[in-house]
């Protein structure tokens, strides 16, 4: 199996592949393909280091002498 990789859109629920990849296919009508999704989450992921930062920066304010609260 050979690899092939390209960024593009879905649009209408379609995968563009770009015109410089299509090449690879040839003038088959028809071909057996593995396709392998990655969703670019990087908003996400920087939502998430967002929170565990803030996490760590409350803790570092947190004392000892808090924890009389914990049982309450």
């Amino acid at each position: 199996m050979k690899a092939i990789e390209f960024k593009s859109k879905i649009r209408n629920n379609q995968i563009i592949i770009p015109s410089k990849v299509q090449s690879e296919f040839g003038t088959v009508k028809e071909k057996n393909v593995r396709v392998i999704i990655l969703i670019d989450d990087s908003e996400k992921n920087d939502e998430f280091q967002f929170c565990k930062a803030s996490e760590k920066h409350f803790l570092e304010g947190y004392a000892e002498s808090d924890s009389i609260y914990d049982n309450y």
